[in-house]
């Protein structure tokens, strides 16, 4: 029995987001479906971290002999959520040449000049990589809906054009992994203070958090929206709760496991003559 498998299957299952199903504004953000023990959950990682690093080498493999598979992981929620976090977590066994790392910002100038999913089209990782977008392009259905900074009958647009996106990108080879982790406001303000009880953290704090915080409302509204509209069969969204932040990296990490395994990749055949080319070897001076 495969049961890191088993695990990242019974996870997938327990954080899918069901359109018409699922209610958000009834997630826990303190459950921990499919581990409560931290401990075992902290040994079950790094058990986990051969295995993904195998994963990531046949990915990779699979792309040199001509594979256009790759993955993306999209990670979504307020701030302090532990989007760096997770981040660090789940990339530490992967190969750093085979790991792209997206952070998008505001946009810049450049970046406003052309349409939203632009900047997006530009980060998709390329064939044999694990790509990761820390924010992505849900931004422009999250922030902008927020702060009204489109009209309407442009916001309303956005969610089509977000699924035909990446029904294309799945159709040319990318497998997405769409999380939101999902923090209460009690967690984010214990880790706004943290921040400010730290002086190592202090880099870290942004009073502007504050200002977003006061519309923890309006975007939870946007979210609840996000997930209902841009939940697919090719790119599901998953709602990690992630008030403990061991269970947010155990979960991530289980449902990227997950995803890797089921692409079942391979090796590559070789496509020159082993023997011949063992022959030359053995008779190299």
């Amino acid at each position: 029995m495969d049961q890191a498998l088993d695990r990242a299957s019974a996870v997938a299952d327990a954080l899918r987001f069901v359109p018409g199903e699922t209610k958000f504004a009834n997630l826990d953000t303190r459950a921990t479906p499919g581990q409560s023990d931290k401990g075992q959950a902290a040994t079950q990682l790094l058990d986990l971290d051969s295995r993904l690093e195998g994963l990531q080498e046949r990915l990779w493999a699979e792309s040199v002999g001509g594979g256009e598979r790759r993955v993306v992981l999209v990670l979504q929620g307020m701030d302090t959520s532990g989007k760096d976090g997770t981040i660090r977590q789940v990339t530490r066994s992967l190969n750093p040449q085979g790991v792209a790392v997206y952070s998008f910002k505001a946009p810049t100038a450049e970046e406003r000049r052309h349409d939203f999913l632009w900047r997006i089209e530009n980060a998709v990782a390329k064939p044999g990589y694990v790509g990761i977008f820390n924010r992505s392009h849900y931004e422009d259905v999250l922030i902008v809906r927020v702060h009204k900074m489109v009209p309407e009958e442009e916001l309303s647009t956005r969610y089509e054009r977000i699924n035909e996106f990446e029904h294309r990108h799945s159709d040319d080879g990318v497998v997405w992994v769409k999380c939101m982790l999902h923090i209460s406001p009690k967690a984010q303000k214990e880790r706004l203070l943290a921040r400010l009880d730290d002086p190592t953290k202090y880099w870290k704090y942004n009073a502007a958090d504050l200002a977003e915080r006061a519309r923890w409302g309006d975007y939870s509204t946007a979210y609840s929206d996000a997930l209902e509209k841009c939940t697919t069969d090719v790119a599901p969204w998953y709602v990690v709760p992630s008030d403990s932040k061991w269970y947010r990296n155990w979960a991530v990490a289980h449902l990227l496991l997950g995803a890797l395994e089921t692409m079942a990749l391979q090796y590559p055949p070789a496509d020159f003559n082993v023997a011949e080319q063992r022959r030359l070897v053995e008779a190299a001076p």
